[in-house]
């Protein structure tokens, strides 16, 4: 249900900082103290009212509920998978939809949760549901929050342990978010958020060599995955346009820079599909890029998606292709797929009915 015009109009006081919400404060003759209060109430906490922040005088929250709103998402739909993958579409505070993702593995104490940057995808990777949507618009750094909070309230719910891990790989490309990314990170990072340490979020991207340079520049200490899914350009361009934008040369630059700057290892999310990109010539050319600085090479089975022509690699050439990468002495992480039985695996993100 779309909101009234109302409420669309009412300011979201997360999107405040809290030096603007101090001003705010002193403009109504209250102590500067009071955003630090106002603020752990939001992040760490999550109220969705005023009337939940009981530490306040009653004459401030009162305005507070006058001024400002807390437009918070609801989960409309929760899907769980045979594996134990459960899937969220979320309904935004403007009506439009977004998914996340939470993959348990409790025999390694690992909960990790897979989090969306926009509402659709401008990509249009070729392999790729999300890619298949219209891009609406950026989430704001409160609504990738509320995503991490919401689903860490569910896994602590359901399988009694908080999240151990946040990857964005969900909906839409991080880095044309960065902004947001960037302050969604610092909020889950926070002592006054969920004072979850950085070296436990992944950002993932389809490689945008300007903003990995800005991540390096910032000393965002948080792990960065490039979707590589082809070590040649001719290859890349077919299944990646934004390769047409920025070559893998590019890339590479981009990435010596980051790991000069930062000394973080990074990853190459490798996607095997069929005759495509898992023959000799690749394993060649993957080994080639996997040489300039220390990576993890981390190969994924394709997820299938309605309307695409390639196919996943046969457990033949699978296997094969993990040993050719071991002969050239470059050692690969595999990530079987989760959740395939709801589109809640890799690249299967569209908000379906």
């Amino acid at each position: 249900m779309r909101k009234t015009i109302e409420q669309q109009e009412l300011l979201d006081i997360r999107d405040l900082s809290v030096d603007e919400i101090t001003n705010y404060l002193e403009t109504h003759d209250e102590p500067g103290y009071r955003a630090a209060q106002i603020y752990q109430w939001l992040w760490k906490y999550g109220v969705t009212s005023f009337d939940e922040m009981t530490n306040l005088p009653k004459k401030l929250r009162n305005q507070l509920q006058k001024d400002f709103g807390i437009l918070t998402m609801t989960a409309d739909v929760v899907q769980k998978s045979l594996d134990g993958t459960v899937k969220f579409r979320f309904v935004l505070k403007d009506g439009h939809k977004i998914e996340s993702v939470l993959i348990p593995v409790p025999g390694d104490n690992r909960y990790t949760v897979c989090v969306s940057s926009q509402v659709g995808c401008s990509l249009a990777c070729e392999f790729c549901a999300t890619g298949q949507m219209k891009r609406e618009r950026n989430l704001s750094a409160s609504e990738i929050y509320e995503q991490v909070f919401k689903v860490n309230q569910h896994c602590q719910a359901h399988f009694g342990h908080p999240l151990t891990n946040i990857v964005y790989m969900g909906m839409g490309e991080p880095l044309l978010s960065y902004r947001n990314v960037k302050r969604s990170i610092e909020l889950i990072n926070s002592d006054e958020g969920m004072n979850m340490a950085t070296w436990r979020i992944t950002i993932s991207t389809a490689g945008i060599a300007k903003i990995i340079r800005k991540i390096a520049d910032d000393n965002l200490q948080c792990k960065l995955a490039l979707s590589l899914h082809a070590a040649l350009d001719h290859k890349r361009d077919l299944i990646m346009p934004i390769n047409k934008n920025d070559k893998i040369e590019d890339l590479m630059e981009a990435l010596q820079y980051y790991y000069d700057t930062t000394r973080h290892k990074i990853t190459y999310e490798y996607i095997l599909f069929h005759e495509f990109n898992d023959t000799e010539e690749d394993a060649d050319a993957l080994a080639r890029l996997s040489r300039q600085f220390p990576v993890t090479v981390n190969l994924l089975e394709y997820n299938p998606v309605a309307g695409v022509t390639l196919t996943k690699s046969s457990e033949e050439r699978f296997d094969y292709f993990i040993k050719m990468m071991a002969d050239r002495q470059i050692p690969v992480t595999v990530r079987r797929s989760r959740g395939k039985d709801i589109d809640a695996a890799c690249g299967q993100l569209a908000n379906k009915n």
